[in-house]
C-alpha cells in the first residue's frame, strides 16, 4: 500500500490524550481524548483493562471530559465535562459497575479539579464565585455592555479574558446528601491540589501577590478553623500529601531567575515546617518544558508518591527529550523512562509500582504505555493512531549537533522529505523558555510533505541545557540568541548540499515571531518570512500585553518607566526600515499575551515602505490559537502559512 503524505485535514485524525487516572486496584486505566470534530473540539472520556489492548468509551456526544478522578473504594469515577459545546463544565459521576452519568452539580461558573476524599463520601472542586456569593444562584447577564472597572494591574488573561469579580473558591460536594459546601471568601482564584486522608487540610495553588509581583505561591488551608497559611512562595504548579500525611511533594521554583528557572522537585515536612528542594544538584528542569502543536503537558494528579513514601515522579526536560523520574527523598535521580521522546501524561498505581506513559515521537503522534516501575519495560497499551500510521507517511527528523559562534554545543534537527528539497524552512519556537525536540509537530509534518526542508534549534535561552543556558537569553534579545539561529542556518547550509541558500523561508511565533521580526531586520538571506502571535514593540507590549508589565523587565532587563530607550533597542519595529523580506503577518484578535497591535505596528510600517507584506487578522483567537485554536481556524491559518511560502519560495 502507497502511503500518502500529511495534510492540513489531517488535524482531524489525530488523537490528543489527556488526564491518566489508575482506578484503586491498577485494574483499570482512566483517560480523555480530545478530537477535532467539524468546527469544535470533543473531548470524551475512556477507560481500559491494564492487561488489555482496547479501551471502552464512556461518554458521547458533542460535550468534553477532564479530569477523572477514581474514588478511593473504587466505586465511582467522577469527571469535569459538559453536555454540549459552550457549557460551563459541571461534575458527573459514573457508578463503576455500569449505567449513565449522573450530574451532581448545576453551578453558574462551572466546576473544576474533583478531588476525593480518603472515605469517597466528598468532593474537593473549585467553582468561580463572589466572595461570599451562593452557588446556587444565576445571575442574569445584562442585556447591554457594562463598564469594566478596573483598580488591578492583573486585569486580563489571555486564557480567561477580562477578569470579572468572581474568583475560584473550594467548595466541598457531599456523595450523600449532594449538597454542596463552599469552603472559601478569597478575592483570589484558588486551585485546589490536594487534600490530607482526614479532610482536614486542603493544599491550594494561588497568586495572593499585590501587583508589583506575580507568583503561584503553595497555600495549606485548615478545614476546621478557616486559616490559609503560605507554605511555600515562588512559582509552584502542583503539590500532594505523602501516603502517611506527613510530607508534602512539590513542583516548581523560587523565581530565581525569574520566569527563566528550572523547575525543580521539593518535599516540605508538615511537622518541621520545612521545605527542601531534592533536585538542586541536578542541573535539570523537572517539568515539560516541550513545543508542540498536537500534545501538551497534561496531568490530572501529581506528583506522585512511591508506596513507601521514599521517592516522587516527575518529568524532566533534557536534550530535547522529556522523561519520567523517580526522585528519592535522599536526592537521587533515576530515569524510569529513557529515549528520545516526549512523555506528555503519565500516571503512577503506587500500591502496584505500576506507571501508564503517553508518549510522543517525531513519527509517532502519541500513545499510552504501561511498566512495572521496579524494572521497566514498557509496553504499548493504546493504539489509536494505527490506522493512521498504515496510510500517512510520516518523517523522522535527523538531530544535528553544532557550534555557536562563542563556542557553545548547541542541538537542532532537520526533517529531509528527500534529497532534492532544495527550498529551506527555519522555524523558531516561542517561550523563549520552552524546547524543540522529540515530539510529533503536525505543521512540521505538513511542511516537509509539500516538500520542504525543515529545521529547527534550541537557542541559548531554551530549556533542556541547564540553567545557565536557560537564563543566557535575559537581557540580550537580538543577541546571542539570533547569532545561533543564523550558526544553526549556516551549519544546515554546510552539512546538505540540496539546500539551495537562495530559497530560505522563516517563521515562528510568540518569541518565535519576534525572533522571525528580528531577524528579518538584520539580515536579507531569507527570501520570505511568516510572523506569528508576534512581539515588535517592547515599549508598547509593556502596557498592553497581561503579563507585559513584568515580563518585560523579566527578559529584556528595563523597565519602561526607568529605562524605555532600552526597550527600543530590542524592539524589531526599531529597524524595520531595514526589512526587505516578504513579510506575513498572522495574528489572533484576543490575543492578550501579545496583543494584535503588535502585528498592526508592524504592518502599517511595511506598507508605509511599501514592501511586500500581507496581514491576516483571526477572529475569536487568543495566543494559543496553533494549538487549541478553533479548527476552521488552525486549517485556515496553515493554509495561508504554506500559500505564503509556495508563492516566495517555488
Amino acid at each position: 500500500m502507497n502511503k500518502r503524505t500529511v495534510t492540513i485535514t489531517d488535524l482531524e485524525r489525530l488523537h490528543m490524550i489527556q488526564d491518566l487516572v489508575f482506578s484503586p486496584d491498577g485494574k483499570k486505566l482512566a483517560f480523555v481524548r480530545k478530537k477535532i470534530t467539524g468546527d469544535d473540539y470533543c473531548s470524551h472520556l475512556f477507560v481500559q483493562d491494564t492487561s488489555s489492548s482496547s479501551s471502552v468509551q464512556w461518554t458521547f456526544g458533542n460535550g468534553t471530559a477532564g479530569s477523572p478522578q477514581y474514588s478511593p473504594d473504587g466505586k465511582w469515577l467522577i469527571f469535569s465535562g459538559t453536555k454540549s459545546a459552550g457549557d460551563k463544565p459541571q461534575l458527573f459521576l459514573f457508578a463503576v459497575d455500569g449505567g449513565e452519568a449522573e450530574q451532581l452539580t448545576d453551578l453558574p461558573e462551572g466546576a473544576y479539579r474533583p478531588r476525593w476524599n480518603e472515605e469517597s463520601s466528598e468532593i474537593l472542586f473549585s467553582t468561580p464565585l463572589v466572595p461570599g456569593g451562593d452557588p446556587a444562584v444565576f445571575e442574569e447577564e445584562s442585556k447591554t455592555p457594562e463598564p469594566l472597572i478596573i483598580d488591578s494591574l492583573k486585569y486580563k488573561s489571555d486564557a480567561a479574558g477580562f477578569f470579572t469579580d468572581k474568583r475560584r473558591q473550594l467548595a466541598v460536594l457531599s456523595l450523600s446528601s449532594k449538597k454542596i459546601n463552599v469552603l472559601t471568601e478569597e478575592n483570589f482564584d484558588l486551585e485546589p491540589a490536594d487534600w490530607n486522608k482526614k479532610g482536614s487540610q486542603i493544599l491550594y495553588l494561588a497568586d495572593k501577590h499585590e501587583d508589583s509581583s506575580v507568583g503561584t505561591d503553595l497555600y495549606l488551608f485548615n478545614r476546621k478553623s478557616g486559616e490559609h497559611k503560605k507554605i511555600m512562595q515562588g512559582a509552584f504548579s502542583q503539590a500532594s500529601f505523602s501516603p502517611d500525611d506527613t510530607k508534602i511533594a512539590v513542583f516548581g521554583h523560587e523565581q530565581e531567575f525569574k520566569g527563566a528557572t528550572q523547575s525543580e522537585v521539593w518535599i516540605y515536612d508538615v511537622e518541621s515546617v520545612q521545605a527542601a528542594c531534592l533536585t538542586e544538584q541536578h542541573d535539570l528542569g523537572f517539568t515539560d518544558t516541550m513545543i508542540g502543536d498536537i500534545q501538551s503537558a497534561s496531568s490530572s494528579s501529581g506528583p506522585y508518591w512511591r508506596g513507601d513514601g521514599k521517592a516522587v515522579y516527575a518529568h524532566a526536560s533534557y536534550h530535547g527529550s522529556t522523561n519520567l523520574y523517580e526522585i528519592t527523598t535522599d536526592g537521587t535521580v533515576t530515569p524510569k523512562t529513557e529515549g528520545k521522546h516526549h512523555v506528555f501524561a503519565s500516571a503512577v498505581h503506587s500500591p502496584t509500582a505500576t506507571a501508564a506513559a503517553a508518549i510522543s515521537r517525531p513519527d509517532d503522534p502519541g500513545e499510552i504505555y504501561i511498566s512495572s516501575l521496579d524494572a521497566p519495560d514498557w509496553k504499548q497499551l493504546t493504539s489509536l493512531h494505527e490506522i493512521f500510521h498504515e496510510e500517512v507517511q510520516l518523517f523522522s527528523p535527523e538531530e544535528i549537533w553544532f557550534k555557536a559562534k562563542d563556542g557553545l554545543d548547541l542541538q537542532g534537527w532537520i526533517i529531509r522529505p528527500d534529497d532534492s528539497a532544495g527550498q529551506g524552512l527555519l522555524e523558531i519556537h516561542g517561550g523563549p523558555h520552552a524546547m524543540y525536540g522529540s515530539t510529533f509537530f503536525h505543521e512540521m509534518q505538513l511542511l516537509a510533505s509539500r516538500g520542504y526542508t525543515v529545521f529547527y534549534c534550541n537557542p541559548r535561552g531554551s530549556h533542556g541545557y541547564g540553567q545557565q543556558f536557560v537564563n543566557a537569553v535575559r537581557g540580550d534579545y537580538g543577541g546571542m540568541d539570533y547569532e545561533d539561529i543564523m550558526s544553526f542556518t549556516d551549519e544546515v547550509l554546510n552539512r546538505f548540499d540540496e539546500v539551495d541558500k537562495n530559497k530560505l523561508g522563516v517563521t515562528g511565533g510568540s518569541y518565535g515571531g519576534f525572533m522571525t521580526n528580528w531577524i528579518t531586520a538584520h539580515t536579507d538571506r531569507f527570501k520570505a518570512a511568516a510572523t506569528l502571535r508576534c512581539i515588535s514593540n517592547w515599549i508598547s507590549f509593556y502596557g498592553v500585553s497581561d503579563i507585559g508589565y513584568f515580563f518585560t523587565e523579566w527578559e529584556v532587563g528595563r523597565d519602561f518607566l526607568d529605562d524605555p530607550d532600552t526597550l527600543w533597542k530590542h524592539s524589531p519595529l526599531k529597524y524595520v526600515s531595514r526589512i526587505k523580506t516578504p513579510l506575513l503577518i498572522m495574528h489572533g484578535e484576543k490575543d492578550l499575551r501579545c496583543p494584535i497591535e503588535q502585528a498592526e505596528q508592524l504592518f502599517v510600517s511595511l506598507k508605509k515602505l511599501g514592501r511586500s507584506t500581507r496581514f491576516i487578522r483571526f477572529p475569536e483567537a487568543n495566543h494559543d490559537l496553533s494549538r487549541s485554536g478553533p479548527p476552521y481556524l488552525r486549517r485556515r491559518r496553515l493554509e495561508e502559512l504554506t500559500g505564503w511560502f509556495d508563492e516566495y519560495l517555488r
